[in-house]
């Protein structure tokens, strides 16, 4: 072996060299790791979905309790069915002249509006009948709203169904 005067290192005198090695690593870690980034984008997009799917849930379960609160402050007028309508949230009428039509107006405009992807596919659907031997109501509440952000195919209507007595 003879001694490479230029790098000052011992070599095959006439032997190739490989070159561009260090650039083929370089290429494939760029590779792994834009893979890895596109793993974790997707991840991100699923979790957006969702944590936006939970909202809609969430605004759902809250507007069925604020009616069933209106309810319990007129017990009477939801022993009587003066709450037992089906409501879209597109359609929410006028606020009529009886405390039952302007609490049902005010739940509509409130809180079925905002929910799901549109207030034409959120519907809220009230039925209570007087409790027999007592002074209170049961009441269930159906709120059918659109869950297509959840990103899952064939799920885009959701039920939520909510039952009490007052």
């Amino acid at each position: 072996m003879k001694r490479n005067s230029l790098k000052g290192r011992f070599a095959r005198v006439g032997s190739r060299h490989q070159a561009g090695v260090g650039l083929i690593e370089v290429l494939v870690a760029v590779l792994v790791l834009s893979i890895g980034f596109l793993g974790v984008a997707a991840l991100q997009a699923r979790s957006l979905s969702t944590n936006n799917s939970a909202m809609v849930r969430s605004m759902a379960t809250i507007a069925s309790y604020s009616i069933l609160d209106a309810m319990r402050a007129d017990i009477s007028g939801a022993r009587n069915n003066a709450y037992n309508k089906t409501i879209k949230g597109n359609a929410c009428g006028t606020a009529g002249s009886t405390l039952a039509s302007q609490q049902l107006y005010q739940w509509c405009a409130a809180e079925l509006q905002p929910i799901g992807q549109g207030a034409a596919t959120t519907v809220g659907t009230i039925q209570c009948s007087a409790a027999a031997g007592t002074t209170t109501a049961l009441c269930t509440v159906t709120i059918q709203f659109d869950d297509s952000r959840a990103g899952d195919a064939g799920t885009s209507s959701q039920k939520l169904v909510t039952q009490a007595m007052l």
